[in-house]
């Protein structure tokens, strides 16, 4: 997904879907969960700022402690996430982003339920995506319960389909995540992040 903020910034989080040219604006800050192909294709970022960040697990997560970054335009806190046979807890994180508006955004990356999770809800987040495949993370029931313990205001279904097998997004399986305060958001659909 792209984030512009409104400095004008460009974050990059979970680079895989689309064409090298879909990620044409010039990336600010690349955000990578984990090391798996299908969140990890920076080298589609061709275009980057000369002081463009790039932060995988390997700077999240120092000395088994979750990390977090302020660069001003946004706060990024690594966050637990794994939990499962294809996921382990020290090699993926997931994020949550506090924007200068106040507004913020929390990515699972690939993880089932977290002991982290239930503690979320006091950060109050606006906006959480859910990775809910079902093969190699959640699936849309367990996103489901999870979003019920994040209490976000928006509830946002991605990477809900196996990658390996075509498109990581499905319009029909995404409504079928019931969770509170859903809402879907298609590939190459933009929304406008407010507090």
């Amino acid at each position: 997904m792209r984030i512009t903020t409104g400095e004008e910034k460009v974050i990059y989080i979970d680079p895989y879907a689309g064409r090298s040219e879909q990620y044409e604006p010039t990336a600010d800050l690349i955000l990578v969960p984990h090391g798996h192909f299908d969140h990890n294709q920076i080298e589609k970022v061709k275009n980057r700022a000369s002081d463009c960040r790039i932060i995988t697990h390997k700077e999240a997560i120092v000395q088994g402690k979750h990390q977090t970054f302020d660069f001003g335009f946004v706060k990024v806190e690594a966050v637990e996430a794994g939990y499962n046979r294809m996921h382990n807890p020290s090699e993926c994180v997931g994020y949550i982003l506090t924007f200068e508006n106040g507004a913020s955004v929390y990515v699972t990356g690939d993880t089932s339920r977290t002991p982290q999770m239930a503690s979320l809800t006091q950060k109050q987040i606006d906006y959480a995506f859910f990775c809910c495949d079902g093969m190699y993370n959640m699936d849309l029931e367990e996103a489901a319960e999870c979003a019920r313990l994040v209490g976000a205001k928006h509830n946002i279904p991605y990477h809900n389909t196996a990658t390996t097998r075509g498109k990581p997004f499905d319009r029909k399986r995404a409504e079928q995540f019931h969770a509170p305060n859903r809402l879907i958001v298609d590939m190459g659909e933009e929304i406008v992040l407010e507090k």
